[in-house]
């Protein structure tokens, strides 16, 4: 039976994160020995299988359609190009596979199916699957579980507070509501946020309030760095110091003891001595791989050459939880509903978010001046030839 607290206050969690570091290690450390392997951390792999276009606001991500950041998109992934990924991934020493999908949420059709199978394909190569596709119903998450899926993944990013400084196209509770979804099935939870988005402490600990006071608690705790990608509303944003991943993860830690707190997105401008004090500090996860869905991330060799240094292993799969059955798609107990959820979109105004659209829509203007350009002094002739 679980003892995790399930009433922290932002108070008390401020507390901890603000004691002096020592102390604030000894204590993470010691919850961490107390409930895992300090010595073995899973390895991860993050697969992006629907990439940009995405429809929604969100001020850190590259993925927005209405932000210029030069991101090359591209259709759902075939079943078998995932699975040579996931072979690679294996092979590399991952034993699990978090697929994404540049989407607001999943919508029943053809796309969802071939998703359908690609979990149940992941499944049966003994790997865990996670899935981050977006906000879903309840019969939605029962497919997924049908179909073999291990966990779900849907990000808080911040405080409810901060929440609205970030993301104008979504509500804060669709994620709760999705999270709850998801909880109606066998599969985890997958839940955490981004630091470094000019949020206060308080916000990191408000979301830290959020995720805690869950019950049950998300078995995984993805911990992200923000990324500030050229383009984005949060482009000038500096990188956070090394000392704010450290605290952050280690009160993770001692607020949700038996949670996978993920080192995630951040780790290129991290030292191994960074990193290897975020361990000690109680997070035991990483993803590995050259990229995030589309930030880099360090290649996986160099990952294993750290492993090797600092004696750590990698987790096997299906550890925390046993493997999930799969049923195939002609014995699924749950069908398509073409359900049509009506998610809310607050559309309020964040100023960033809108001048970085406006810096789009003049770059798209100049573009198409150009082009226009080029075509007129190209003559008639060529332009036809090339038609044809």
């Amino acid at each position: 039976m679980s003892t995790a607290k399930h009433h922290w206050t932002r108070e008390e969690i401020l507390t901890i994160y603000n004691q002096p570091l020592m102390e604030l290690l000894y204590q993470a450390a010691t919850v961490h020995r107390k409930h895992h392997d300090p010595n073995t951390v899973q390895v991860a792999t993050l697969l992006s299988i629907k990439t940009g276009g995405c429809p929604e606001d969100c001020g850190y991500c590259p993925q927005a359609a209405r932000y210029h950041t030069g991101l090359e998109g591209n259709d759902l992934m075939s079943v078998s190009h995932v699975k040579a990924q996931v072979l690679r991934a294996k092979a590399s020493g991952s034993s699990r596979v978090c697929m994404g999908a540049a989407w607001r949420n999943i919508k029943d059709g053809p796309e969802f199916d071939q998703v359908l199978e690609m979990v149940r394909v992941i499944n049966k190569l003994d790997m865990e699957v996670c899935c981050t596709l977006g906000m879903l119903t309840e019969n939605q998450a029962q497919r997924l579980a049908e179909a073999g899926l291990y966990a779900y993944n849907h990000n808080l990013d911040s405080s409810e507070e901060y929440y609205k400084e970030v993301i104008s196209t979504r509500g804060y509770q669709d994620r709760l509501d999705t999270i709850d979804n998801v909880r109606k099935t066998n599969v985890t939870v997958c839940s955490g946020g981004i630091i470094g988005m000019g949020e206060k402490i308080e916000d990191r600990a408000g979301m830290l309030v959020a995720l805690s006071t869950l019950n049950p608690q998300p078995e995984s705790v993805p911990i992200n760095a923000l990324v500030a990608v050229e383009g984005t509303p949060m482009e000038e944003q500096k990188p956070i110091e090394i000392w704010d991943m450290i605290r952050m993860v280690a009160t993770t830690r001692i607020v949700m003891p038996e949670t996978q707190v993920r080192l995630s997105a951040g780790r290129t401008e991290m030292s191994r001595e960074g990193q290897a004090m975020c361990f000690f500090a109680g997070a035991n996860s990483i993803f590995a791989g050259d990229r995030l869905l589309t930030t880099p991330n360090p290649d996986v060799h160099e990952d294993m050459k750290m492993f090797e240094l600092l004696g750590l292993n990698p987790q096997k799969p299906f550890i925390k939880k046993m493997q999930p059955p799969t049923v195939e798609a002609k014995d699924s107990q749950f069908k398509s509903l073409g359900e049509k959820p009506k998610w809310s979109r607050p559309e309020h105004k964040i100023d960033r978010n809108e001048k970085a659209r406006e810096k789009e829509r003049e770059k798209r203007k100049i573009e198409k001046v150009i082009q226009s350009t080029v075509n007129q002094s190209i003559p008639e002739k060529e332009i036809q030839a090339a038609d044809k």
